[in-house]
Order: C-alpha cells, then structure tokens, then sequence
C-alpha cells in the first residue's frame, strides 16, 4: 500500500511539475510575442489588437497551427505583404514554444 501511495505521489508531483513548466514557458512566449508583435497584433487570450488589420493570435486558427509550412516559415523568417509588419524569426525551440503557445490560446472566432 506505502508503494502505491508512493508512485502516485510522484506521479503527481511529475505532472504538477510539468504543469507548472509549461505555465512558465507559456508566459515566455507570451512576452516574447508582447515584444515583437503587440504594437499590432493582440497576443493572449483577451484583448483586441491595436492595428484593426491584424488579427488576434487567439484567431489565427488550428489549420494554420497545425501546418509545417507555418512552422517552417516561423524558423526561415515569417513575414507578410504589409510593409509595417518586421520579419520575425525564431530558433528551433522557440518555433515549437511559440506553436504550442498559439495552440494553447486559440478560440472560435465569429466575425462581427
């Protein structure tokens, strides 16, 4: 009986532990994107984005997330037709955070 109290105390402690990094990761990602993209775009899960044209990160939408083409464009330098829009360009790891942050915050969105 200890045994098993044990194992599930240590799982337990594993997923809080793993819960509690992804919280941390998240909101580094989440200020990484307030630096680089926030005088547009809104970046979490609330909020409207100060450039009417720019679409809050909350409604960029599973497809595009879930596209290797996106993630790759993430590492080689996303960029967009807007002139004012800077190219941004992320390593390896920080391409997965910042997915994995998009995924995180993503809701439906109906247009008004």
């Amino acid at each position: 009986m200890k045994r098993c109290a044990s194992a599930l105390l240590a799982i337990g402690v594993l997923w809080s532990t793993g819960s509690e990094a992804l919280d941390l990761e998240q909101r580094r990602v989440e200020a990484m994107l307030q630096r680089m993209c926030a005088r547009c775009h809104a970046v979490g899960r609330t909020g409207t984005s100060p450039n009417a044209l720019a679409t809050p990160f909350r409604y960029l939408g599973e497809n595009k997330l879930y596209d290797p083409d996106f993630t790759q464009r993430l590492q080689d330098g996303y960029s967009s037709i807007h002139r004012a829009m800077p190219t941004a360009r992320f390593g390896r790891e920080d391409t997965e955070a910042v997915v994995n942050y998009l995924r995180a915050i993503q809701e439906p969105h109906t247009p008004k």
